[in-house]
């Protein structure tokens, strides 16, 4: 009996082995990362803890982590990292120049003798601790007046292999250099430098890291009068990181608080000429006008600096206004004397006339004429009275009428220009 051997397997085979030499090697794989990535539990972890704290000397007193800088090989300066987010603005104080924000603060740097090999620790690849035992950045801001922590500063950071990094949540009252030419449709810029006022440029390279302006926008959380623009940041020749923080205010409170008021009192001022120049009642509505600006004025005075180098807009439009009702009482001043004169020389006697001109002595002769002479004289004395009476009043009346006309139009010409200027049209 011949028996024959097939040495070569079918392709059926052939495929079914590689299909099974795949799903060896994939449970190969599988069962090498479970062992590699060991599964400890509570009591292992904290001796996984303590043994990596005392690889690292922690637990030393004596150590020198948390007194020395670190330093890597190919450089003696540090890297810094810095992430700025601005969360509220909380005041900002026109007179002393300064604005207080809230912020937090993501700070880390790199410190090459926190590493370790992370399989023999339960791998444990980041850990928190203590700040206090750990050599930290002294990194302020230079604009600085008054620092004070949200709550509490933070006692803790996070240790990873090669950094250590902390977060800050701060309440950061800084100087700002305030253009307040276009109040209350201003937009602000103020600057957050970030140095170190201990350690030299060489000693310590401070990173500013940029985030997109939609999250800066996210984490603005309490916009209240403010509106965030943005924030950019720049490095100057120092090795300074500078966080440009770009804000502009919402005008609507100051519009209708301010300015929709003092337009209001030029309107009751323009619709006064209408009044009877004749009536008291005229001249002291006007006087009540001016005096309610003066209080409006004065509270301008108190929100705004004095150290401005330009003039505020909103401090031109009161001050015009201001001037304007002014000229204005002046001018129903002058109409309402012209009137009284003319008042005057309409009540005046033909007697009195005749005195005025002749003196007494001829007033004395008029007694003897007779009573028919005087009849004749009368007429024409009323005639130059009633004319000095009309001169006066048609004077008046022709200042009023001149000067509405140049008031309205001083008034169109006025607001178009400040407008024009105050919105950037």
């Amino acid at each position: 009996m011949t028996v024959r051997v097939n040495l070569h397997p079918p392709a059926d085979f052939a495929e079914l082995l590689t299909m099974y030499l795949h799903w060896l090697i994939l449970s190969l794989s599988l069962v090498w990362w479970v062992s590699a990535d060991q599964v400890c539990n509570s009591s292992e972890y904290d001796n996984a803890h303590a043994a990596l704290f005392e690889n690292l000397g922690l637990f030393n007193d004596k150590s020198l982590v948390k007194y020395i800088r670190p330093v890597t090989k190919n450089t003696d300066a540090i890297m810094v990292y810095i992430l700025l987010f601005v969360t509220s603005i909380t005041d900002v104080n026109e007179k002393a120049q300064s604005i207080t924000t809230q912020l937090k603060i993501y700070t880390w740097w790199t410190d090459m003798r926190m590493d370790w090999d992370s399989s023999k620790y339960c791998n444990i690849y980041s850990f928190i601790t203590r700040k206090d035992l750990f050599w930290t950045p002294n990194i302020a801001v230079q604009e600085s007046i008054k620092t004070e922590f949200a709550a509490a500063e933070s006692q803790y950071v996070e240790v990873r292999k090669g950094s250590v990094s902390m977060e800050d949540i701060l309440s950061l009252t800084t100087a700002c250099s305030m253009d307040l030419y276009r109040f209350p449709f201003d937009t602000q810029v103020c600057s957050l430098t970030f140095r170190s006022f201990i350690y030299r440029d060489y000693e310590i390279d401070i990173f500013g890291v940029s985030d997109s302006t939609s999250a800066y926008k996210q984490s603005f959380k309490i916009p209240g009068e403010w509106q965030l623009l943005d924030i950019t940041q720049s490095v100057d020749h120092r090795g300074n990181v500078i966080y440009k923080m770009t804000i502009r205010r919402k005008p609507l409170v100051y519009v209708i608080n301010l300015i929709f008021p003092v337009f209001c009192f030029l309107v009751l001022d323009v619709a006064s000429f209408f009044i009877n120049a004749a009536e008291a009642d005229k001249l002291s509505f006007k006087v009540t006008l001016l005096l309610s600006i003066s209080v409006l004025l004065q509270v301008l005075n108190d929100r705004l600096t004095a150290t401005s180098s330009d003039i505020p807009l909103i401090g031109v439009y009161c001050g015009v206004i201001f001037t304007l009702i002014g000229f204005s009482i002046l001018e129903t001043i002058l109409v309402n004397i012209l009137i009284a004169k003319g008042e005057k020389a309409k009540s005046v006697t033909p007697e009195e006339t005749r005195a005025a001109e002749t003196g007494q002595n001829d007033h004395v002769n008029d007694l003897n004429n007779s009573p028919e002479t005087i009849e004749n004289e009368e007429p024409t004395c009323m005639i130059d009275i009633g004319k000095k009476s009309s001169l006066w009043t048609r004077a008046a009346k022709i200042i009023d009428v001149t000067y509405i006309v140049l008031y309205i139009s001083t008034i169109i010409v006025f607001l178009s220009i400040i407008g024009k200027i105050w919105l950037q049209l």
